[in-house]
């Protein structure tokens, strides 16, 4: 029967441990979609040649989230203690807040030198995502399925960096601007 091997995975899936990861990588992929305003102070922005086009930035981020989310799936069902499924946790919270934080410093405060900042401390989350995350749930396909993501974070720090080069400085002002 051609459905068998599907029916096998579907009941030995875990559920709570899929909805968990499935809700991190939507919740971020559309809080981060809906704080990126494309607006006139974005288009003003100098921006280097070479950065890609903004429509290519929601499918990359699709990607990339969809594989975060494996990965953390695969770290929550294969920890092999409690203590490790909280350390879990804990990366893949950190790294929520840390990735949920950019948009908002770069395109609500429009602070992108602020978000250059932060986004060392997400890159930082990211490479904990790639590193120690295979070793506490013993699965090293965990942290492959971050490397998309590593290579994306470090594009997006080099990026911000030339923005901030381009248009700095920043002020308080900025913080104001409707």
């Amino acid at each position: 029967m051609v459905f068998a091997p599907l029916m096998s995975i579907y009941r030995e899936m875990d559920w709570t441990a899929a909805l968990i990861a499935a809700a991190w990588a939507i919740i971020l992929g559309g809080v981060g979609g809906a704080l990126t305003d494309i607006g006139p102070w974005y288009r003003q922005l100098k921006k280097p040649r070479w950065q890609p086009p903004d429509w290519l930035f929601g499918p990359a981020w699709t990607t990339i989230l969809a594989l975060a989310g494996w990965s953390f799936y695969i770290s929550l069902t294969s920890a092999p203690t409690p203590e490790a499924r909280v350390a879990v946790f804990a990366l893949f919270g950190a790294n929520f807040v840390l990735h949920f934080a950019w948009s908002p410093l770069f395109f609500k405060l429009r602070r992108p030198d602020w978000a250059l900042a932060e986004n060392v401390l997400l890159w930082c989350s990211v490479t904990a995502l790639m590193v120690v995350l295979p070793r506490m749930a013993g699965d090293s396909f965990a942290g492959w399925l971050n490397v998309p993501y590593f290579i994306w974070v470090s594009f997006a720090f080099v990026l911000n960096a030339v923005i901030v080069k381009l248009n700095a400085p920043f002020s308080a002002k900025a913080v104001n601007v409707q």
